[in-house]
């Protein structure tokens, strides 16, 4: 079979899956709708269809892949019969011939292609007989998977400050107004109170020890390498602790804070569009004006396939991403946080509200490294000392919800 036929049929067999999909989804939106739950046959059969398209979606990659190094190595091929048929004094251009025969197999068809004869007469295995002739490619450029962060300081309220602790006043209690007649009797109205939030700047540090060769000798600029790290790993820290942070020793997550709200999805299992509108509707309408919804990936894949009752979906793709319309849930926009939970009994999956006013975070010293070629002298290594100071806090717990998967 030839490689367009092949991607040809990959592509087919792409929409195929896809356009299943939609009409099982339909399928089971249908049934939500008509029995307020899905078919578990139809749920089945749907993640059936995603593991199909995740499957074809691999195929297609090793495809891409496979034409890209086929591309690769027939490039150096050429480079390489170039080279060698080049007339030189002294050469035996037999020879070249059949180690350029054996080394266009090997390339091209593996190393089980080869006869006796050829692997006797090149094999990359051997340097010397043949391997100084394929040297490796290095490239300086280091592979890293995607550090997940959780997106909190894009919402929350921050400040600067110079002191440990941040301390802010809020208003706890308030009284009410009383009617009264023209001479009626005045009495004092009681119930405004005050009390305190201190907000803690607690610190993160990391320890890295690398050899003063590795430093020197580094294909890469190993100290810009490390403060790009630290920062990144620092990020990813912070994040998790302001969604779930414990406040011990840390910041507090405004999902561990016991004054934060909650409502129910409305299903013991999953989450629900109604349940969504309830939690929206949870928030009082200042706090709601500039709120959003957060959640992680996993979340929102839910979330898409969910319909009201006038069956409409409350999720809705943006007209204009250039225009500053973006996607929205309910008309509000959202943000994905890997360190929300993912949908389950009993879990707390979303969270809605505006985080602004809701969580403010606290920054007392950005990252500070220190280079240290002293103490660790003795055994040839450079240690690099990273910390940071922040705290992060519910100031005001009624401006944000969260849902609670549950009946």
């Amino acid at each position: 079979m030839s490689d367009s036929t092949e991607v040809r049929e990959a592509v087919e067999s792409i929409g195929k899956a896809f356009e299943e999909f939609k009409h099982t989804n339909d399928e089971r939106l249908a049934e939500i709708e008509k029995k307020g739950a899905s078919d578990p046959l139809v749920d089945e059969k749907l993640e059936k269809i995603e593991k199909s398209l995740d499957s074809l979606e691999d195929m297609n990659q090793r495809l891409t892949k496979a034409a890209v190094a086929a591309d690769s190595v027939s490039d150096r091929i050429d480079e390489m019969e170039t080279r060698l048929k080049r007339p030189e004094a002294g050469m035996d251009t037999k020879a070249v011939d059949e180690r350029m025969k054996a080394y266009d197999t090997y390339l091209r068809k593996g190393k089980d292609a080869l006869d006796e004869y050829e692997v006797k007469v090149l094999t990359v295995s051997n340097d010397t007989g043949g391997g100084y002739l394929a040297p490796p490619e290095y490239v300086a450029e280091i592979v890293k998977k995607v550090t997940e962060i959780s997106p909190v300081r894009s919402a929350a309220r921050i400040r600067q400050t110079s002191a440990r602790s941040v301390q802010v006043p809020s208003r706890t209690g308030t009284f009410s107004a009383s009617w009264v007649t023209e001479t009626g009797t005045r009495s004092e109205t009681t119930g405004l109170t005050y009390g305190m939030e201190e907000i803690t700047a607690h610190e993160q540090y990391a320890l890295v020890d690398i050899s003063e060769q590795d430093v020197e000798d580094s294909a890469f600029n190993m100290e810009a390498e490390l403060s790009d790290e630290f920062a990144t790993q620092f990020a990813k820290g912070e994040g998790t602790s302001f969604v779930n942070g414990t406040a011990s020793g840390q910041p507090e997550g405004f999902m561990v804070n016991g004054s934060v709200g909650e409502t129910n999805s409305g299903n013991g299992t999953a989450l629900t569009a109604n349940g969504l509108i309830d939690l929206y509707s949870a928030v009082k309408t200042e706090y709601a004006r500039n709120g959003i919804f957060m959640f992680n990936r996993s979340t929102l894949g839910a979330i898409r396939k969910l319909v009201d009752s006038n069956g409409s979906y409350v999720f809705q793709a943006g007209f204009s991403l250039q225009a500053g319309v973006p996607n929205t849930i309910l008309g509000q926009p959202y943000v994905e946080a890997p360190d929300m939970a993912d949908v389950g009994a009993g879990a707390y999956p979303v969270v809605f509200g505006d985080f602004n006013q809701a969580y403010m975070i606290v920054d007392r010293v950005q990252l500070a490294i220190l280079r240290d070629p002293f103490t660790q002298a003795a055994s040839g290594t450079v240690r690099y000392y990273a910390r940071r100071r922040v705290g992060g806090q519910v100031v005001l717990a009624e401006a944000i919800r969260k849902q609670k998967v549950s009946a």
